[in-house]
């Protein structure tokens, strides 16, 4: 059935891309070149990054000045948090192991926000232990039954906490009332719930950096842990979960960061943004690589452990970490950075496990001998933290991340209800600064790439380009008989213009007087991206490309505005169209784009709009949803929602279905 499915999306996809080419009218064509314009942004803001990193690698100071500069620009990206109230944490059971006891451990991180944790500890130990928490890596059972990397450093004296991070383990938030998942993997429901955290003005990423740092506080809590030897570490997802928490709360020690560490750069480039929690919006815009999360931990030690087969990209932890030891080596200090790598792919062999392990025993218990006790492998028969295996039926006063979520958007209705109040320019020019529309001024270049004579109209053909933006391509038919008062309607789809085209044609429509414009917003229609690097894994067409935008600064709804406001000024220059009244019809994401622009240009008559997303709260209360992320604004909620748009819009945009 799933192959059937596939088969009839490929030949949708086919069909589509035959109806393209039919009403072409760039003079190019090229699946990925959309894509391609939008790493150019990237390469453009990583270069400057590395500019500013060799200059700031000429003294200690300069270097220190950089680092400061990081740690300001990435926690002005954190947004808000919850307040660090108190963790009411209870052991719920215990098991022993095989030189090791695994105590059993929920907390609220805040108030309703249940983590389940497991607690390692040596056997026979004495005094206060150095700890570490150990972030999952993206599996559904989080940390399951057991951890054999956890296991390896009770053994070896280090207390281990395992914490179950938002979506995995006990922690599912996409659940049945009987705590079954609604998703096919945690991958995709991270990034399903990633836009709803986006829009209040935070991320996944801050979200499980916020629990995690809890979690320290939990251990700092305990009377048998040395809170000045905590550290951390974590494997794929839990890797990226180390590099945030590392760079953003001082009082870890030591980390290692495994099978996430490369180049973010490499990573967009080579095969497109990983799952909705790891990364946070702007980061390319604020000069942000992978490897800064490292530096605004210096000069703690700090250990990267990849695979030269790994899907991330080796090349990458390369030149990432060669960065990272340069700049240890202007501290005075390159013993404390270390990169260790096997010939193997996304895994944690045994090598790389005891590596890590000695790694900490240095850092942490001060020896340096080498010397490991040997594992013998166990697997509790119920770890579970809770009877139900499931926080949020478990726990009466649960609070899931759409509450969360929720309660957020509630406490900025006054922020909102204060912004709509104000003169509508000064909407206008903040709505335009939210969305990084200000490439409005700027000259417009009209290529003309064909023309025919029709039944009763005439056909144009144009690739119109705005300086340095991407080319929108057009197609006007006038008709034999138009009228001086004859309306200007631009149609905008989701399907492209060839889908309002090949319909026009199909009918054999007669003209009814009015001039028709079809054009294609940048990502759809002759743009549109490949549709396997997009949809299975993370329910959007266009994934790759709006996280991209929303990494580089520019999110994809702002930059589809520009485009209507450019096919604007085109309508208001074209020597035929100008002086016609001009009217916008749209569905889909092309809609929501099209009540934006109605509202930041008073030149358009009147927008009619299907298929519109009505509120932005919708993604909150109901986060299992297609073709999310091109839609997603960080923190415009703190501004506007949808229907605000339609009040301050008035009587110009009309929703018709």
């Amino acid at each position: 059935m799933k192959h059937f499915i596939f088969t009839l999306l490929c030949l949708a996809a086919a069909s589509g891309a035959q109806a393209q080419g039919l009403y072409q009218a760039l003079k190019f064509r090229e699946a990925t070149s959309y894509f391609s314009y939008e790493m150019l942004a990237v390469h453009r803001q990583n270069l400057s990054r590395k500019q500013n990193l060799e200059e700031s690698l000429h003294s200690p100071q300069s270097l220190q000045t950089y680092i400061m500069g990081l740690r300001t620009r990435f926690s002005s990206l954190v947004g808000p948090l919850p307040a660090r109230t108190p963790i009411r944490a209870k052991q719920t059971g215990s098991a022993k192991g095989n030189g090791f006891e695994v105590q059993k451990i929920v907390f609220q991180s805040a108030p309703g926000r249940y983590v389940t944790c497991h607690l390692f500890l040596p056997e026979n130990r004495k005094g206060k232990l150095p700890a570490c928490i150990e972030m999952c890596g993206h599996g559904l059972n989080g940390k399951g039954n057991g951890s054999e990397l956890a296991e390896r450093m009770a053994v070896n004296g280090i207390a281990t906490l395992v914490v179950d991070p938002i979506e995995q383990g006990e922690r599912l938030q996409l659940i049945d009332s009987t705590g079954h998942t609604l998703c096919r993997g945690v991958t995709t429901a991270h990034t399903l719930l990633a836009p709803a955290y986006m829009l209040v003005g935070s991320s996944m990423a801050a979200q499980e950096y916020f629990d995690n740092s809890r979690a320290i506080d939990y251990l700092m809590s305990r009377n048998d842990i040395d809170t000045a030897r905590i550290g951390a570490y974590g494997f794929s997802g839990g890797g990226t979960q180390a590099c945030y928490l590392a760079a953003l709360d001082s009082r870890l020690k030591a980390t290692c960061c495994a099978l996430f560490f490369s180049s973010r750069e490499r990573t967009l480039e080579a095969w497109g943004p990983s799952d909705g929690c790891q990364w946070m919006p702007y980061e390319g815009r604020e000069r942000i690589e992978i490897a800064d999360m490292a530096l605004m931990a210096a000069p703690k030690p700090f250990l990267v452990l990849d695979g030269v087969f790994d899907f991330v990209d080796h090349w990458g932890a390369l030149r990432g970490f060669d960065e990272l030891h340069r700049a240890y080596q202007v501290m005075g200090v390159p013993e404390r950075v270390e990169q260790y790598y096997v010939n193997d792919g996304h895994a944690a062999p045994l090598a790389s496990q005891e590596k890590m392990v000695r790694f900490f025993r240095r850092w942490l218990a001060n020896d340096s001998n080498g010397v490991l006790k040997p594992l013998t492998t166990w697997k509790g028969s119920n770890m579970l933290c809770t009877k139900s295996g499931q926080v949020n039926t478990e726990y009466a006063d649960a609070v899931s991340s759409m509450a969360d979520c929720e309660q957020a958007m509630n406490k900025l209705a006054d922020k909102r209800k204060a912004f709509c109040a104000q003169p509508i320019e000064t909407i206008r020019q903040q709505i335009k600064k939210l969305l990084n529309i200000s490439n409005t001024s700027s000259d417009i270049e009209t290529m003309n790439t064909g023309n025919k004579q029709l039944r009763d109209e005439r056909e144009e053909r144009y690739q119109i380009t705005r300086s340095n933006e991407y080319p929108i391509p057009v197609i006007v038919r006038i008709p034999d008989n138009c009228k001086a008062d004859a309306p200007v309607i631009i149609h905008l789809s989701d399907r492209g213009k060839a889908f309002w085209l090949s319909e026009q044609d199909r009918q054999d429509n007669t003209s009814d007087g009015s001039i028709h414009v079809a054009a294609d917003l940048r990502g759809l229609g002759e743009s549109a991206d490949l549709f396997d690097k997009n949809y299975s894994k993370y329910w959007n067409d266009e994934y790759r490309c709006a996280v991209v935008a929303l990494h580089t600064g520019r999110p994809l709804l702002g930059q589809r505005i520009t485009d209507i406001l450019t096919l604007i000024d085109f309508c208001c220059h074209n020597k035929t169209l100008q002086g016609h009244p001009i009217r916008l019809v749209a569905d889909g994401e092309s809609a929501l784009a099209a009540m934006h622009a109605t509202l930041l240009d008073p030149q358009i008559e009147q927008a009619t709009l299907y298929n519109v997303l009505r509120s932005w709260r919708s993604y909150i209360s109901n986060p299992i949803q297609h073709n999310m992320m091109p839609n997603v604004v960080p923190g415009v909620l703190a501004y506007y929602d949808i229907p605000d748009l339609l009040k301050l819009a008035k009587d110009r945009v009309k929703i018709a279905d």
